[in-house]
């Protein structure tokens, strides 16, 4: 027998048979569902939430100590880089860990399910912030690359994590770049907005750019200003036509291209900004840290229901309610 007798007339007709079908896409709703077992992912910001990823408050918080004051940082530094806190005093750990509970109870009230991502060593203080080491598209993650040293080896973990539930992972950073999934953001299932930095690099950009153009998502790229770190802190999608934004923290380019597409800017209370990092678990219907009972009460004026939970604890350490979170599926078509 040669060589040629493997691919005679019988061979050739069941490989034309069993395919190739590139057609329909890997993203195709009955796609994914058929082969992935859920239509994972999100397409959008305020669509009703179904599944999303925290981590509980590392115990190593209580490792942040009082005499670790920096006048010139005006928080509590650790000297060997694996900590800050931005406040006099350390964090109360009974009231960060019930402070969190408050956070997955209101999720799990609105019918979300909540995923717990394995808890790290000690030195990862700000594990809890379970939306940077990755982001979510339409039908699966791309898991990001931290900048801070003191934060690298969280995208392992995630990964392990949501690759067990059989969520697909459909890039990784690689290189020198670096995304954090805090600074990413989709407007509609075609459109995303990705805010670079000093924690968020150009490479990182291109990288996630070259990704998203299979699944046919056009990338806004958004230089911050300053030192600001994440889009997230700074404006949030409020529903089709709306976006709450904080005007001096973003460039005037990207006001107006949000203007562009039609969404009018509103603006959270001068003392409250960051009260943009709230979480949309459907539409009209917000999670937000109590410290922002103006806003909360402006957004309730016109038309949105706010659920307040007790988050202040938390948010010295560096972040907020958006920043604890990501979405694993959001309802999308």
């Amino acid at each position: 027998m040669t060589t040629t007798d493997f691919y005679g007339p019988a061979e050739n007709y069941f490989h034309k048979l069993l395919g190739p079908e590139p057609e329909p896409g890997f993203s195709d709703v009955e796609e994914l569902e058929a082969n992935w077992g859920r239509r994972w992912g999100r397409g959008d910001e305020t669509s009703a939430l179904r599944m999303v990823i925290v981590r509980r408050p590392n115990p190593g918080m209580g490792d942040i100590r009082a005499d670790a004051w920096s006048e010139e940082a005006q928080a509590l530094v650790d000297p060997n880089r694996n900590w800050y806190y931005k406040r006099e005093t350390p964090p109360d750990m009974a009231k960060v860990l019930a402070q969190h509970q408050q956070l997955v109870d209101a999720l799990e009230a609105e019918g979300v399910e909540v995923v717990i991502a394995p808890e790290l060593s000690r030195t990862f203080t700000k594990s809890v912030y379970a939306r940077d080491p990755l982001l979510t598209v339409p039908g699966g993650a791309i898991i990001g690359r931290l900048a801070p040293r003191m934060r690298r080896g969280e995208e392992q973990s995630i990964t392990q994590t949501i690759a067990a539930l059989g969520m697909p992972i459909l890039g990784t950073i690689t290189g020198t770049g670096l995304l954090e999934g805090g600074s990413f953001h989709m407007l509609r299932k075609d459109l995303a907005v990705y805010g670079t930095s000093i924690r968020c690099n150009e490479e990182g950009a291109r990288q996630l750019a070259s990704l998203l153009q299979p699944l046919g998502i056009e990338l806004i790229t958004v230089p911050l200003p300053g030192y600001t770190i994440h889009t997230d802190g700074q404006f949030m999608v409020l529903d089709d036509s709306t976006v709450m934004a904080n005007p001096h923290r973003l460039p005037f380019a990207f006001l107006s291209r949000l203007e562009s597409l039609g969404y009018e800017i509103i603006h959270p209370h001068p003392d409250e900004q960051n009260s943009c990092n709230s979480l949309m678990v459907r539409p009209g219907r917000i999670i937000m840290a109590s410290i922002y009972p103006n806003t909360a009460e402006m957004l309730r004026a016109r038309g949105f229901e706010i659920v307040s939970i007790d988050y202040d604890e938390i948010i010295h350490n560096g972040g907020n309610i958006h920043c604890s979170t990501t979405e694993l599926i959001r309802d999308w078509n």
